[in-house]
């Protein structure tokens, strides 16, 4: 009877260690599948966030380069200005040099002023693209598809007020108004 008692015991203790093992293996295959699945997500986080670093990487260089490029604009049109000055009039140098000192110090409103005016500019020329009906512009603001007065035609502008010295106050401001507009447009905001 002992010898025919222990076989059954073995077969038990065998087979219950094998759907253990089986079981422990199951466990260790779902754990496995969650690990994998969670790495893979962490992957595609991690590539995720390569190319927002590589996007904002060039955004931060072009912003930069296109930084550089205006402060040489400036230093550019800064020199310009300083040559084509003395061939004003007195009375127009001085104009010309408060219109420089405002233009230099801008403030932030300001800024934030004529990022908001650019923003409504642009979305207003997307609009148009789409031929939606607009409704009418705000005080100040420019249609898109009239051209920016720009430093070279402010310039042009300043060379005018000089061969046009002779000329009335009334024709004067009726000639120049545009300028000083341009000039004085931010600090109107």
């Amino acid at each position: 009877q002992g010898s025919s008692h222990l076989p059954q015991q073995l077969k038990f203790t065998t087979s219950d260690s094998c759907d253990r093992i089986k079981d422990e293996f199951q466990l260790l295959q779902a754990q496995y599948h969650s690990l994998k699945l969670e790495c893979d997500k962490l992957a595609s986080e991690k590539s995720e966030m390569q190319r927002h670093y590589v996007m904002y990487y060039e955004m931060s260089y072009g912003l930069n380069i296109e930084m550089h490029k205006q402060a040489e604009i400036v230093k550019r049109l800064n020199g310009i200005c300083a040559q084509v000055l003395p061939y004003l009039s007195q009375e127009h140098q001085q104009q010309v040099l408060g219109a420089i000192e405002r233009a230099k110090q801008v403030t932030a409103p300001e800024l934030n002023s004529i990022i908001r005016q650019q923003l409504q500019a642009h979305q207003l020329s997307q609009l148009q693209a789409l031929a939606l009906p607009l409704t009418p512009l705000p005080v100040g603001l420019q249609p898109p598809s009239l051209p920016a007065v720009s430093a070279g035609t402010g310039l042009l502008s300043l060379s005018a007020l000089g061969s046009q010295a002779h000329l009335s106050k009334e024709d004067k401001n009726g000639h120049d108004g545009d300028a000083h507009q341009d000039d004085d447009g931010e600090k109107s905001d």
